[in-house]
């Protein structure tokens, strides 16, 4: 008899989820409050400029092809994807400009050109060490389920191997040494950001979303990040996987009340009976749907990752010759400007991601105009910021800079989103980026994706293992559909 497996969410982990189970046996619903598939990485559309909500950055394409395979499809048959190059173009405080370019010889010489011959043989041994740290740490601890803190020891060898990388140092300390030049030293560790810890503060672990993004390159999707999750959709579908949108769940039901094996969800009433449920929201919120079961006590003792200001704009014009899909402009403080974050204060001299996902896609924009995406990291809401009084300045602020660096503002759509806005998201703490990848938040101490007074029960997404990011998430429904086994 074929199992049945009820998805809470449509975002990416659930949606990588359901691909799973389907192509597990599984006989699968996927429950979505919205009226499209994303979650996060949802779609605003306003007088033809199309804003992607969530995720800017696309890489390890591998693993989306994968999610795609696992309902039998391909993934060329529901998305176009193209290697952006450059995949960032980096400009820093002095003037100068690198970009990371798409092909490793053309990076080392772009390295050269910027930062001088020996700078790029530097760049050559780390792309080599970047190589080994992600063959040794994704199988060996990202791509894995966890029970308990004592499964390391079945990875001591590949422990071992990254102990002798040195991959357990601090990462400032790791790029420090793999590189001469400050402009590279930020341009290696900045990534840290984006697993929520500052680069003085993670391990060298996290040099591996160094890897993601220069080695194994950015990509865009043709439609926006949004065409990812209508592709996901679209193959679930294929393969047999049902989508109901409009719906929200009220509760996980158990056997037993307040535990018990799972039986199914309440949504509006009514109950849908399942053998599986998998839950894909931010976690905190997932056990709100779990009554009479209090969150395990690593949740309850989290700390959280600094948040960001998104601001939007739909613009007249188009950038300066030279802007690329990707830019990151550092500012001139760097360290300091982490201590910023950790007091709970804005960043003095913030560095920002300025995203033009129209120089690669135009119809995403109207004739003559240009959609930008500017990312401010700010404190999450432990900090005590009042962002009521805040907002306006920030947008003020982020619009006289960006405009300084050769952006058109001429506004005719916009849309701001700061911690506050997060919050009424269902994100704890007001960050999209939810837990940091403190060590003790990371492996086999993240909260785990199963909990022990819920059989039958999943969850995924970024509050689980394996972490933050797209690649991670998407990783996070490969191990939920493992943890349930076959459907038949």
């Amino acid at each position: 008899m074929t199992r049945r497996a009820v998805v809470v969410g449509a975002g990416f982990g659930g949606l990588a989820a359901a691909c799973h189970l389907v192509g597990s046996g599984w006989d699968v619903e996927v429950i979505e409050r919205l009226g499209a598939p994303g979650g996060r990485a949802g779609r605003l559309e306003r007088n033809g400029f199309h804003f992607d909500t969530g995720p800017t950055v696309l890489t390890m394409p591998d693993l989306l092809a994968a999610t795609f395979a696992a309902t039998g499809g391909d993934m060329d048959d529901h998305l176009e994807l193209t290697r952006l190059d450059p995949a960032y173009r980096a400009c820093f405080a002095d003037g100068s400009e690198l970009r990371v370019r798409a092909d490793r010889d053309a990076m080392a010489a772009e390295v050269a050109r910027v930062c001088g011959p020996a700078e790029a043989e530097r760049f050559d041994r780390y792309c080599d060490w970047l190589g080994r740290l992600c063959r040794l740490e994704v199988p060996s601890f990202l791509d894995r389920n966890y029970d308990h803190v004592t499964d390391l020891v079945r990875s001591l060898g590949p422990a071992l191997g990254l102990l002798r990388l040195g991959a357990l140092r601090r990462l400032d300390r790791v790029v420090a040494r793999a590189f001469h030049d400050d402009r590279l030293r930020r341009l290696f560790s900045f990534q840290s950001l984006y697993a929520g810890i500052a680069p003085h503060r993670a391990l060298g672990v996290l040099a591996v979303i160094g890897y993601m993004d220069v080695v194994a390159g950015v990509w865009a999707a043709r439609g926006g990040m949004h065409a990812v999750a209508t592709g996901l959709a679209d193959a679930l579908a294929k393969a047999g996987g049902r989508i109901s949108y409009g719906r929200s769940v009220d509760e996980v039901v158990l056997a037993d009340g307040d535990r018990g094996t799972v039986r199914g969800v309440r949504t509006a009433g009514d109950l849908v009976t399942a053998d599986a449920v998998v839950v894909n929201a931010d976690l905190p919120g997932a056990y709100g749907l779990l009554p009479g079961i209090r969150p395990p006590a690593s949740l309850r003792r989290a700390r959280y990752s600094p948040s960001a200001v998104v601001w939007h704009a739909g613009v007249r014009g188009r950038p300066a010759a030279g802007h690329a899909h990707h830019n990151i402009h550092f500012g001139h403080a760097w360290r300091r400007a982490f201590r910023d974050l950790d007091d709970g204060r804005r960043m003095s001299d913030p560095s920002l991601l300025v995203s033009v996902p129209t120089l690669s896609d135009p119809e995403l924009a109207p004739p003559g105009c240009s959609v930008l995406y500017t990312l401010e990291p700010v404190p999450n809401l432990t900090g005590g910021l009042d962002w009521a009084r805040l907002r306006a300045t920030v947008r003020s602020e982020l619009s006289a800079r960006i405009q300084r660096l050769g952006y058109p503002v001429d506004t005719v759509e916009e849309s701001l989103v700061d911690p506050v806005d997060w919050a009424r998201q269902g994100l704890a703490a007001g960050t999209p980026f939810s837990l940091s990848h403190r060590f003790l938040q990371s492996g086999p101490f993240r909260p785990s994706n199963v909990d022990d007074r819920a059989p039958g029960l999943v969850f995924v997404g970024t509050g689980t293992v394996p972490g933050v990011g797209v690649p991670m998430v998407l990783l996070s429904g490969k191990l939920a559909a493992e943890r349930l086994g076959p459907g038949a």
